[in-house]
């Protein structure tokens, strides 16, 4: 199979990490945005809207903080396999996050990633101010992405595959050629096409036809 593109979320999925968490550790409000991560997640809060409340969370942290949550941030088992298997392939790699462009595009500069995207924070005189710049990657923007990709690279939907963990992954999978739910939360594990329970990501090569290295 060539000509294909995968489109994967970041948090839990393409990294072990939730961000937003790392960086509520840092700014002393863990457990309210833990509380408030599951809930959007689960399909119970607007993703958007947790989003914000998470983000006025970090008011007042300097951006010093995003290099020192880089080196928390653990890239999922499999992930250099997998992007290199595709890659050998012909077919193309791309993440959308519902966190942050500061953390996100290190990550994917050093995969080799072909396409990502994120929400960017807010900053003012070298401090977060406790919001989000520009629209928000929400479940919407997800899916929109996907398909501006698709087009990008000139294939059709049905030579996509998504992958994600959270409610707010399930637009992006609705229209996919194939949906996989990766450790998935309750929603996802409804409407997924194939789960994965087993945390490596290189097990999405045989789903292409492809060969494990």
């Amino acid at each position: 199979m060539t000509g294909f593109l995968v489109v994967l979320d970041v948090d839990s999925t393409l990294i072990e990490n939730e961000v937003i968490e790392l960086l509520a550790d840092a700014a002393g409000s863990l457990d309210e945005v833990a509380r408030i991560t599951m809930s959007a997640m689960n399909g119970d809060l607007d993703f958007e809207e947790s989003l914000r409340a998470r983000v006025a969370t970090l008011a007042g942290l300097p951006v010093s903080v995003f290099d020192e949550v880089a080196g928390l941030i653990r890239v999922t088992d499999g992930v250099p396999e997998m992007i290199s298997g595709v890659h050998a392939a012909g077919g193309r790699v791309g993440v959308v996050s519902g966190g942050f462009h500061e953390l996100v595009d290190p990550i994917a500069e050093r995969l080799g990633l072909d396409y990502w995207r994120a929400n960017r924070l807010e900053v003012a005189g070298g401090l977060l101010t406790g919001g989000v710049s520009g629209a928000v990657v929400d479940a919407d923007a997800k899916a929109h992405t996907l398909r501006e990709w698709a087009d990008d690279f000139g294939v059709p939907l049905r030579q996509t595959m998504a992958v994600g963990d959270g409610a707010n992954d399930l637009p992006m999978m609705a229209i996919t050629g194939l949906s996989v739910g990766f450790d998935a939360k309750a929603p996802v594990r409804d409407e997924a096409d194939v789960l994965m329970d087993v945390r490596d990501l290189a097990q999405l090569l045989p789903l292409l036809g492809l060969r494990r290295a």
